[in-house]
């Protein structure tokens, strides 16, 4: 499996699959460096006259619903539903689940579509799952990844998704089978928005990957493995956030597979 992961690292590079991203306007600028860093091809489009083009066009689509509103909503129910007709792996990023009912009624038709990959915090896997009266703390988790196992198993059999569930261990399941990515940094919570770039990335990977336990797998350890490493030299958020960009883009092989921590069952 590390060889395998290692490879889709430089099949991204390689390839530069397009990413579709509908994403917030508070990450767009990071989402859009970290997939540039990793050598994939970011394009952020959500009007929706051009929206059915732009995903025929794409490699794959990530829908983050972070700065959700009316018209945001409609551009992602119409490219949620043109990559699943056509067959192209989407990605869905349920930002803030169970915080509104309009959240929670707008994720409720995304998920009619079947995403591909889900990936959000504990508390907002539980929530998209209906299996608890777990609280979501605006964007931010009120639950460890561990606690949402049963959630995302539930996700991954009702919709036929490989599930991700982001935390201090990365929990990535498909109803068969669960991996367990143990890197990262903790000052990774103090940069806004690496959980969206953690959606970006897997949208790169499902783009040129068919088995999307593997892509989001890959996608997990790049940034965690980068992460960890980028605060070996970092002062604070400010830095990590500029040297987890120059980690992304100068990772080597070496430093992939020796600071990688996966564990499956």
């Amino acid at each position: 499996m590390e060889k395998i992961l290692w490879e889709q690292v430089q099949l991204v590079r390689q390839i530069s699959p397009l990413v579709h991203s509908i994403t917030n306007y508070v990450v767009m600028n990071n989402t859009a460096n970290a997939l540039l860093a990793a050598g994939a091809s970011p394009i952020m489009a959500h009007a929706k006259s051009e929206i059915r083009e732009m995903v025929n066009i794409a490699h794959s689509v990530v829908i983050n619903i972070g700065t959700l509103d009316e018209y945001w909503s409609e551009s992602m129910l119409m490219a949620a539903e043109s990559a699943h007709s056509i067959g192209k792996p989407w990605i869905l990023d349920p930002v803030g689940a169970g915080a509104t009912s309009f959240r929670d009624q707008v994720l409720k038709q995304l998920l009619q579509y079947h995403p591909t990959v889900i990936r959000g915090n504990a508390s907002e896997i539980i929530a998209l799952s209906k299996t608890n009266s777990t609280v979501t703390k605006g964007v931010d988790s009120t639950a460890q990844s561990n606690e949402a196992v049963h959630a995302g198993q539930i996700l991954a059999e009702q919709y036929g998704a490989t599930v991700c569930i982001s935390g201090e261990t990365d929990i990535i399941l498909n109803g068969k089978q669960k991996i367990f990515i143990k890197n990262g940094h903790p000052m990774m919570t103090k940069v806004t928005g690496l959980g969206c770039s953690a959606t970006a990335l897997t949208g790169a990977f499902a783009g040129i990957q068919e088995d999307p336990l593997i892509a989001a797998t890959a996608a997990m350890a790049l940034l965690g493995i980068s992460g960890e490493l980028a605060a070996q030299e970092s002062k604070g958020p400010g830095s990590l956030q500029v040297n987890l960009l120059d980690k992304l883009y100068t990772i080597t092989q070496e430093e992939f597979l020796h600071h990688l921590k996966i564990e499956h069952s």
